[in-house]
């Protein structure tokens, strides 16, 4: 197990660097692929802004 420098890599060993890699991938070959039709941007930015509303009035 090969310790990695913090200052180089946000992970300790070059095992979790390359499990982090190989997960990345795997979603962004899982993103391309995926047929569902696209979000438009506004559309996307209003059901989050919805979330953070409903859970902003939770917690006040």
């Amino acid at each position: 197990m090969a310790k990695l420098d913090p200052i180089v890599s946000e992970f300790a060993t070059t095992e979790e660097a390359e499990a982090y890699d190989a997960w990345f991938r795997a979603k962004v070959e899982a993103s391309l692929a995926d047929t569902r039709p696209a979000i438009p941007h506004d559309e996307a930015v209003a059901r989050l802004d919805a979330i953070l509303a409903k859970h902003k009035g939770k917690a006040a």
